[in-house]
């Protein structure tokens, strides 16, 4: 199998194990803790995309409070991330599939 097989089936793995795994952990999960966000950490300043993880996981668990409270541009957010899955899944199997024809038809 060639190296980039490998890697676009590992892409597509990501792709599909990444939004169950978010699912799978429970709504809250990113609420507690340290802030990744570097203006948050360094000057206690939060910035536009402070809260964002937490919104969006709360926003995938249909916690619409919680994500509004959190930040509002989740709503936005969110169905961007989602487009760019859909877009980024559906090339993944694309190129596996025109990778599978380009075998058999070279006969290997």
């Amino acid at each position: 199998m060639k190296k980039s097989k490998i890697l676009d089936w590992a892409w597509l793995a990501f792709l599909v194990l990444f939004p169950l795994l978010m699912l799978a952990l429970p709504a809250d999960y990113f609420d507690e803790g340290e802030a990744f966000c570097p203006s948050k950490r360094f000057f206690d300043i939060e910035c536009l995309g402070c809260g964002m993880t937490r919104a969006v996981m709360h926003l995938i668990h249909l916690d619409v409070d919680s994500a509004l409270y959190y930040n509002p541009g989740s709503f936005l957010i969110a169905p961007a991330l989602a487009f760019f899955w859909i877009k980024w899944a559906r090339e993944a199997v694309l190129r596996l599939r025109d990778s599978g024809e380009e075998s058999v038809l070279s006969g290997s």
